[in-house]
């Protein structure tokens, strides 16, 4: 179907069946490994370039917004492309259907790990995968900063940020307002500076007319209307204060499942500059506050969130999972049960607002997108986000390279690991999970060489 032949009010996804959308998403669910840039990648490649369904421009477009909200944003444009194609339930199924495939595997990862994780094979495989994760974030400073970092005021709030965190030890919600607030005033007297730059998508390239072209007319969903909104902001607050609500009465505030759901509801919120920056937060909560798991069990969690398909977020669903475990919140027993019961509880206060910011502020986009007002102060909130997941990286770094401390010396096995994993994602730009992978292998062959080395 070519530019503009369909009418507004049939809507561009006249020419897409929904049972076809669907069956795209649920595959996207299955093979979204690599992390956003590689989900993006293959969301570009399906819907821009093979299957045309929509154009370079609008593709672009949408992941732009995505990209200046907290929260996944591969996952953001999933729901925002297919809510744009089929209404509020054809977001909500795209969107569902991005994180249900990894939230099954990592519940079942997650009980193997906690009935197993002593075993001689699972040691070794994380032996070699702890130092692996280490590179990893140190990667994604790297490429955050490369693309961020653009002038010396932006350097100077990734630095601010770091010392906050790293030598105050300030919590990541005042570091995330603070940059806020100097991206807000930068924005008026630096405009320049911290203008938001573009996302490097498929390089301007025509892939020939698309089902939803440069100038299809908007369907009548995705045309602002005030009543609208208010009608998805109520539902929105209605889906989270139902659940919250009936965990403070049942259970009450101090209770570790309703300190989950405020946690993550909090959480979902602060997740400017992608999941590396809001595992600082959580290590501050989840390991620091609540004690809901250990620093090396939160570096297990995110070995298993960067091998398993959708967004790495989903490490929540390891962290609740152990935490309602360890903490038996239904009783010595029933261990398992009550992992499973946070996770699914986690998973859905982590995300509702995802949805929430997609099917409320999609009709709103052509009135935000490129404004500096509204752009300058996530600009500088990514940018401190460079200096938080240093401060993590490092973190990260020290319990795997000194796992007994400094007084134990330091693991110059794992030191090595770490270095080579490096240079593997910098220099030969090896993949996420070939990295991994080849870590693991590594981690099973020395600790069958030296067993000493599991302790």
């Amino acid at each position: 179907m070519g530019k503009g032949q369909q009418g507004a009010e049939a809507g561009p996804a006249a020419g897409i069946a929904f049972a076809e959308a669907v069956r795209f998403w649920l595959r996207l669910g299955f093979i979204s490994f690599g992390g956003p840039a590689g989900q993006i990648a293959i969301m570009h490649e399906e819907l821009v370039e093979r299957r045309r369904w929509i154009s370079e421009r609008r593709f672009l477009h949408a992941l732009n917004y995505c990209m200046l909200l907290p929260g996944p944003e591969a996952q953001q444009l999933a729901t925002y492309l297919g809510w744009l194609m089929h209404r509020t339930w054809g977001g909500i199924i795209a969107g569902a259907l991005f994180v249900l495939p990894s939230l099954g595997l990592l519940i079942l990862l997650s009980w193997a790990y906690m009935a197993f994780g002593d075993t001689g094979l699972v040691a070794g495989l994380f032996y070699g995968i702890k130092p692996a994760v280490v590179a990893v974030v140190l990667q994604a400073a790297y490429r955050i900063g490369a693309r961020t970092l653009r002038n010396g005021w932006l350097w100077a709030i990734a630095a601010g940020a770091f010392v906050a965190i790293f030598a105050l030890g300030l919590p990541f919600p005042l570091i995330v307002l603070g940059a806020g607030l100097l991206g807000y005033a930068g924005g008026r007297l630096r405009p320049a500076a911290f203008h938001a730059g573009g996302h490097a998508g498929g390089g301007g390239k025509d892939y020939g007319a698309a089902i939803i072209d440069d100038d299809t007319p908007p369907p009548a969903h995705a045309r602002f209307r005030a009543g609208r909104l208010a009608f998805v902001l109520a539902v929105g607050a209605l889906l989270w204060c139902v659940p919250m609500g009936g965990l403070l009465v049942a259970l009450g505030p101090d209770h570790t499942i309703t300190q989950m759901g405020w946690f993550f509801t909090k959480a979902a919120f602060l997740t400017f500059g992608g999941a590396y920056a809001v595992l600082s937060y959580i290590y501050q909560g989840a390991v620091g506050s609540f004690g809901w798991l250990s620093p090396v069990q939160m570096i297990d969690g995110l070995a298993l969130g960067e091998t398993t398909p959708g967004p790495l977020i989903m490490v929540v669903v390891f962290v609740a999972f152990v935490g309602g475990y360890t903490k038996a919140v239904f009783g010595a027993d029933a261990p398992a049960l009550a992992g499973v019961a946070c996770a699914l509880l986690v998973t859905w206060f982590t995300f509702l607002p995802s949805f929430i910011f997609i099917l409320a502020g999609g009709p709103l986009v052509e009135a935000t997108h490129g404004a500096v007002a509204f752009t300058a102060p996530l600009t500088a909130i990514t940018a401190a986000v460079v200096g938080v997941i240093l401060n993590l990286a490092l973190f990260f770094g020290f319990h795997v390279i000194w796992p007994a401390g400094p007084a134990g010396g330091a693991d110059l096995l794992a030191a090595s690991i770490a270095i080579a994993a490096l240079v593997a994602l910098l220099r030969f730009r090896r993949s996420v999970i070939q990295v991994i992978l080849a870590a693991a292998a590594a981690g099973l062959a020395l600790t069958a060489l030296f067993p000493a080395l599991l302790g």
